[in-house]
């Protein structure tokens, strides 16, 4: 699976409004419940449970939070890039600056995870990140998706 199959412009936020972790959530967590009709409340109580646990900032300046909901039909991606960097308690202890939320429902869950891999892939090289955050316009940043993932 592509995260280009999942990723439209639409649902790309740049740049992110929001200033600290829980308004980033917040924020994506909305773009996702209002692309999908899923129950906003629901994707964003998912997301912050999850990231209870443990951390989804990976490293090199990018958090994954995920989460299932049983309100969302199909697995979805959102993104967002912030203009300024965001303490997320990342495990690298950096701030995180790149966003990629997964939401699904439980029937997702082989699907969620290699979306994961995926993005964690993608984003280990520096020249995908960078132009990921270059990116002025969701179009833009689509773009550089797809582009990273043709490589």
């Amino acid at each position: 699976m592509l995260l280009s199959d999942l990723l439209v412009p639409e649902g790309v936020i740049v740049p992110l409004a929001a200033r600290d972790k829980a308004g980033v959530l917040g924020e994506l967590a909305g773009r996702l419940a209002s692309r999908t009709g899923g129950d906003y409340q629901d994707v964003l109580r998912a997301v912050v449970e999850r990231e209870q646990v443990l951390s989804t900032g990976i490293g090199f300046g990018v958090a994954i939070p995920h989460g299932k909901s049983p309100t969302v039909p199909e697995l979805a991606l959102v993104c967002g890039v912030s203009a300024e960097p965001i303490a997320y308690g990342a495990i690298d202890g950096e701030p995180v600056r790149l966003f990629f939320m997964i939401v699904g429902p439980e029937s997702s869950a082989g699907q969620h995870v290699k979306v994961l891999s995926r993005i964690a892939r993608l984003v280990r090289h520096a020249d995908v990140r960078e132009r990921l955050l270059a990116a002025r316009t969701p179009a833009e940043f689509h773009q550089a998706l797809l582009d990273a993932e043709e490589r």
